[in-house]
């Protein structure tokens, strides 16, 4: 049977194609690649034990007086907020006129397995708020947090209300008891006493491990086929490594603070009811007060909305709004769609309560 005369033109473009593609390929991978993150200029103006403080330097002319203080997570690095130029939160937020001061946790020795997150928020966050406080000569200050750092916010906010100004809370769990997804699922049946007792602080590569397990033929398989077809791109190629040197520069997390994090907020749900313990205190969300925005994604496998809306119902604020993205739970920061959309509606939302 002999072969079509066109559809051996059509195998003899493909080949010839791909063949250039290959070239191209090898002369991207194996050239000079810029894959720098957290280029935004900044200044350390604050430091205690491994925590620090970064400001980032005005890029516009300020459009809100008070600063904005963004209380990242513990798991990763704060980088994930300035990853490129032109994707960068950071840097959209100064373009906007806002001043951005951002936590760096760093990377926890062995005796900072014993801290809590009473040490965390009553003790790291409080005093890096004190000193912002005096640093601009303001009673209080806005506070934006990220995931679990979204977290350490809400309690501190509910604990300090005075402290705050203005509350935003991005892809932040609150509300443990759903089975969305399957790190709640999971975790619900962790012996964290166990895991704790034997390890100390949280190795961030096991972190990292059962974060790709929890969708293995995506994150194991199908990102890096999609890498091989689009390795003759650049731009895609340096974006690629970008993320893959900010997902595996993973900090180990504090032993005692996991285990409480995960035995009274994913198994007992205490913080949406307001019976969790921080220090001495009792977290009750009716004390905070200030203005809430709560931004979360729809299509989050790691803080489903299940974790996040219920927040805005629970707090005393009377001024508390959801906002729901149509991304994922990295996307909300780092795709360029979503910071058309995210920062923006930050940015407007501080001005209207800036007065």
């Amino acid at each position: 049977m002999k072969m079509p005369l066109d559809l051996m033109a059509k195998l003899a473009e493909y080949a010839e194609k791909a063949g250039s593609r290959q070239a191209k390929a090898r002369e991207v991978l194996l050239g000079p690649l810029d894959t720098d993150i957290a280029t935004t200029p900044c200044e350390m103006v604050y430091e205690n034990d491994r925590v620090r403080l970064k400001h980032y330097l005005p890029q516009a002319t300020p459009k809100v007086k008070t600063p904005l203080f963004i209380v990242y997570a513990l798991i990763n690095r704060e980088t994930m907020l300035d990853l490129q130029p032109g994707r960068s939160v950071v840097q959209n937020l100064l373009l906007h006129g806002i001043d951005v001061y951002l936590t760096e946790w760093s990377y926890p020795t062995r005796k900072d397995r014993f801290l809590t997150i009473d040490d965390h928020v009553n003790g790291y966050v409080h005093d890096l708020v004190d000193f912002l406080c005096q640093r601009h000569g303001l009673p209080r200050i806005n506070v934006m947090g990220v995931c679990m750092g979204g977290t350490f916010a809400v309690i501190y906010a509910a604990l300090h209300p005075k402290r705050v100004k203005n509350l935003i809370t991005t892809v932040t769990p609150t509300n443990f008891d759903t089975d969305q997804g399957l790190l709640h699922v999971w975790l619900k049946q962790m012996d964290v006493d166990r895991l704790v007792d034997a390890l100390g602080n949280i190795p961030g590569d096991l972190l990292n491990l059962g974060f790709l397990l929890l969708n293995p033929a995506r994150l194991l398989v199908d990102k890096y086929v999609g890498f091989f077809d689009q390795a003759d791109n650049k731009e895609f190629v340096e974006n690629f490594l970008r993320m893959e040197k900010w997902i595996f520069d993973s900090p180990d997390v504090p032993g005692e603070t996991f285990r409480q994090f995960i035995k009274e907020c994913y198994q007992e749900n205490l913080l949406i009811k307001s019976r969790m313990k921080v220090g001495e205190r009792r977290v009750n969300l009716k004390k905070v007060t200030m203005p809430l925005l709560n931004i979360y994604a729809r299509h989050d496998h790691l803080v489903p909305p299940a974790a996040c809306e219920l927040l805005v119902d629970r707090v005393g604020s009377q001024d508390a709004e959801n906002i729901c993205l149509d991304t994922g739970h990295i996307g909300i920061y780092v795709s360029s769609r979503c910071q058309q959309e995210l920062v923006p509606k930050i940015a407007h939302w501080l001005q209207e309560r800036d007065a």
